[in-house]
């Protein structure tokens, strides 16, 4: 987890100071640090000089920056601010020019993203499974049955609109716009709402207390082991009730299965059209000891893929997608109608969703997520943010005139503080969601 967080980061980090540094050096700026984490107190774990520049890596993973000559920023050397400017220096140069470099970072972000999600999408097309292919409805969890869902359901449309793919349901593009799901239950037709504050709810208990993310379906028996073997059951064995309790989809065994944990029950099974009553023991997290097929655990897919230009609009649609929907839950948070402690995450949540195994797919994937994210967080009027240093500007331009040393100064610390504030949140709450969890 930690190699895979540092690694993809680091790639961001480094591309995003890099989008600063190549704009200041453009416009004739002078640059005298380029670093990889904070080298804080001096501190640096490696570090050389090549054409003016110094180059290194600190200490303190939380990030990076260039050091711009002539601006205040994170440092806080305002030392060679008290004499004249210099025709190289950030304060300097015009407006337009400044407001450039500031958001060189985010720019670069924005390319990076769009380039990841291009790639990914040229390499692997995109897999879905069709509503067409849903021939017995959702399985929905606590959290969809408590809005209205209930198994079987068909999802017919969102908002009126047809819905074509199945992995759209919990799409963020469901969870984030206030949507109305149109469904066909039997003879009837509803029209169910995603309220505002689902993410809550899916932040304690999962995606899949929402809707499982696999369709509903029949089941077989294809090996049997433990309490299942002892009781009797069979390869091919058709189990047609638990306790009398008729069960034809999976779901069906799995509630009965679960509702009954630490407990002997009484299983209905057909063999070769003999009925037999076999008792077993169901163990505490509700399992008797039997797989499916492997074809009962892949819904059918469809595959599309691209050519290299084709698979760019896609791309960059995935890519601005990732940002306005991490802008839309940004959003709900400011709101209240998403808990802070619900939605924002440390490096210690981002690690966990790298997994502890290297896979390339999931790891581009984050990794393009993440720089999205990043210009998104680097877009906010924050001071010490670039968004912050961009809103000054814009002041400037419309003011004619800059903003006094002594006032970016002092907003500079107060970003400083709410940055450090945030991250303190992010860290102790991510801390207390993994004490909890275990």
């Amino acid at each position: 987890m930690v190699g895979q967080l540092l690694l993809g980061l680091s790639i961001l980090v480094i591309l995003h100071e890099f989008g600063h540094f190549i704009a200041a050096r453009a416009f004739g700026i002078k640059v005298e640090k380029f670093y990889l984490f904070f080298d804080a107190w001096g501190v640096s774990l490696f570090k050389f000089n090549y054409k003016g520049v110094e180059y290194g890596i600190g200490w303190l993973p939380l990030g990076g920056y260039v050091k711009i000559a002539g601006m205040i920023d994170e440092s806080m050397d305002t030392e060679q601010l008290s004499g004249p400017p210099q025709p190289w220096e950030f304060r300097s140069k015009p407006a337009w020019q400044r407001l450039i470099v500031m958001l060189g970072g985010i720019t670069v972000n924005i390319i990076v993203g769009i380039l990841i999600f291009w790639m990914l999408t040229l390499k692997y097309g995109e897999t879905y499974i069709p509503m067409s292919n849903i021939k017995y409805g959702i399985v929905p969890g606590s959290i969809g049955k408590h809005i209205g869902l209930k198994a079987g359901d068909q999802i017919a449309g969102v908002n009126g609109k047809p819905l074509e793919r199945f992995e759209d349901l919990t799409s963020p593009k469901i969870l984030l716009d206030h949507t109305v799901l149109n469904v066909h239950r039997g003879t009837e037709n509803l029209n169910i709402t995603v309220p505002p504050t689902i993410l809550n709810d899916i932040s304690d208990l999962g995606i899949d207390e929402f809707i499982e993310r696999a369709p509903r379906s029949t089941f077989s028996i294809d090996s049997v082991y433990g309490a299942a073997k002892k009781a009797g059951l069979q390869k091919g064995d058709n189990i047609t009730a638990v306790n009398n309790h008729k069960v034809v989809f999976f779901d069906e065994l799995h509630d009965q299965l679960d509702s009954n944990k630490n407990k002997r029950i009484v299983l209905t099974v057909v063999r070769n059209n003999n009925v037999l009553q076999l008792p077993v023991m169901v163990d505490k997290d509700g399992k008797i000891g039997f797989a499916r097929p492997i074809k009962e655990l892949l819904p059918k897919e469809d595959t599309l893929t691209y050519s290299f230009f084709t698979a760019l609009p896609i791309g960059a649609s995935k890519a601005w997608g990732t940002f306005t929907d991490n802008a839309k839950g940004l959003g709900k948070v400011i709101t209240g109608k998403v808990k802070a402690r619900k939605a924002i995450s440390s490096p210690i949540g981002i690690a966990v969703l790298f997994g502890t195994h290297v896979d390339w797919l999931r790891f581009w994937s984050l990794t393009g997520l993440l720089s999205m994210v990043l210009a998104l967080m680097n877009l906010l009027p924050i001071p010490a943010l670039d968004g912050g240093h961009a809103l000054f500007l814009l002041i400037e331009m419309i003011k004619g005139k800059p903003l006094s040393d002594k006032f970016l100064e002092r907003a500079q610390i107060v970003g400083f503080v709410l940055l450090i504030t945030l991250m303190v949140f992010a860290f102790g709450n991510d801390i207390v969601k993994q004490i909890m969890k275990k």
